[in-house]
């Protein structure tokens, strides 16, 4: 079936459907694709520390300087500036004025901002810690309320260019335009064509990749492997950052334990009992990220354990009772049989974000024609080698607006003659079938190989091993995928083992550590 449309976005979390919202009311025929059952289902809803909003007494200055100290001055400047004087006051414009999100509040009806790690001042506005899924349940309903329509279960394959798959020769000729992509119907296993003046990747991160992560399992960088097969530049991709403290629990996978925690006083210490922070930087537990996970995992070297402890119930210094403040994670953890008013919270490391991705402009504008990126699947050079806390979903939102407005102001329609020497999908004669127990494999090699050889700390004999294995499993799935009947499974296997060596490549490269990059002698 063939589809036509003025935009097709990919992705439904915050840069996804902000961009699509915006595009909407601009009047331009609009549809968000999602390979997932429901709308819900993004590191958006994952969330919880909260997001940088404009405060009286704060300054883009500060704002900036903070993003840069983080960042390692690896940053682009012009990005920085761009989010520091315009994306605060979005927060308000949008977030509260047009969706209707109301943040938590202080008990005195004041807006309550919290502080995380590496801020200097307290700027995060957040809805308990649910801020996300309070942001993406209120993005959903807008949607809804205009009328957006929101197909799921689609998942992406490939972009349409017109210089790989045009029946007219002449198109070799031309600059390589985007058209549109192909996409899988999950349940009808049947691929759909859809051609469009523009295309939006807001897939999201690739936490997947590696054996420890805080992101949904869905997070398998389908953008970015896309982009990159049709030609796409790929920046920074050395730069995956590890979150310090995700949830060490036999039965609870996945869960984050904000950084928030921290802001409001928490603090880490071994095993032993011994506050050890201080001995990594003198910021001690409010040190940038990429700095507490290496203290993190240098001390469980160093004690011979596999997870260390966060202290909120000695050190919180917030004005809302623990439970209350941070409700998601006090009733989470209570499952699990811990009660984090009266013990410590067992943590360790895990793959959090991704500071790297398709290279985009101000305006989200890839190096292809008529392909923008926004959000984690985008790299803007705004988090430099590290990301600042809190700042993702602001920059999901500013970079949403920079895309939207742009292609309004700058719309043409691409000529309806060229898209008919575009052919549908063309699947092999005969298929092979899946086998989930070699899927499994597969991924367990991929997540191991990045956990062991590209995560926290990593060496180069040990990048060096990652790059033989991984062509060697590349190989071998690629085989498999030009014969294989197409599901979902198989699609996200081939995005997941390209965006491997896409890293590990870009890792193998930069041979001095900084930021997320660190580099072992």
């Amino acid at each position: 079936m063939r589809h036509f449309y003025d935009v097709v976005v990919v992705g439904t979390g915050i840069a996804g459907l902000s961009a699509a919202i915006m595009l909407k009311e601009h009047g331009l025929d609009t549809v968000v694709l999602t390979k997932e059952d429901a709308a819900d289902k993004t590191a958006t809803n994952y969330a919880q520390g909260g997001i940088i909003a404009w405060e009286e007494a704060d300054t883009p200055e500060l704002l900036e300087a903070d993003i840069l100290r983080a960042g390692c001055g690896y940053n682009n400047l012009e990005a920085v500036k761009l989010l520091a004087t315009q994306g605060p006051e979005l927060v308000f414009d949008f977030l509260i004025n047009k969706i209707g999100i109301e943040f938590t509040r202080t008990l005195a009806g004041n807006l309550d901002y919290t502080e995380e790690a590496a801020h200097s001042r307290r700027r995060i506005l957040h809805y308990s810690d649910h801020t996300g899924d309070t942001i993406q349940m209120a993005l959903i309903a807008y949607a809804k309320k205009i009328n957006l329509p929101i197909l799921k279960g689609l998942t992406t394959i490939d972009l349409i260019t017109n210089n790989h798959l045009s029946k007219d020769t002449q198109e070799l000729y031309r600059p390589c335009e985007v058209m549109g992509l192909y996409a899988l119907d999950n349940e009808k296993k049947q691929v759909e064509t859809f051609f469009a003046d523009r295309v939006i990747l807001a897939t999201g991160g690739l936490g997947e990749l590696y054996q420890h992560t805080t992101n949904p399992a869905s997070a398998t960088g389908d953008g970015m492997s896309m982009a990159y097969r049709a030609g796409a530049e790929i920046i920074n991709a050395q730069f995956v950052q590890f979150h310090p403290t995700s949830l060490y629990h036999r039965d609870i996978k996945r869960f984050l334990i904000s950084e928030s925690l921290r802001g409001e006083g928490a603090r880490l210490m071994n095993q032993q009992g011994n506050h050890f922070m201080k001995s990594y930087s003198q910021l001690g537990d409010l040190a940038p990220r990429d700095v507490v996970a290496r203290g993190i995992y240098e001390e469980m070297g160093k004690t011979g354990t596999e997870f260390v402890m966060l202290d909120i119930a000695s050190h919180y210094k917030g004005e809302l009772p623990i439970p209350e403040r941070f409700s998601k994670v006090y009733s989470t953890c209570l499952k699990g049989g811990i009660d984090i008013t009266r013990e410590p919270i067992p943590v360790v490391p895990a793959a959090h974000y991704f500071c790297g991705g398709i290279k985009v402009d101000l305006f989200g504008k890839s190096s292809l024609s008529n392909l923008y990126g926004i959000g984690e699947a985008s790299c803007t050079g705004m988090h430099g080698a590290n990301r600042l806390a809190s700042t993702s979903l602001l920059e999901g939102l500013m970079w949403a607006k920079q895309a939207a407005d742009h292609i309004h102001s700058t719309f043409s329609k691409i000529e309806r003659k060229r898209y008919d020497n575009i052919p549908d999908w063309e699947s092999p004669d005969c298929f092979e079938e899946f086998d989930p127990l070699l899927f499994h494999q597969d991924w367990k090699l991929i997540k191991l190989t990045m956990w062991n050889y590209a995560g926290i700390v990593r060496n180069i004999k040990g990048l060096e091993r990652a790059h033989s294995d991984l062509n060697y499993h590349a190989h071998r799935i690629f085989k498999f995928y030009k014969t294989a009947k197409l599901n979902r499974q198989i699609i996200e296997l081939r995005n997941g083992v390209v965006n491997a060596s896409i890293i590990v490549n870009a890792a193998m490269r930069h041979k001095k550590s900084i930021g997320c990059h660190y580099v072992a002698s």
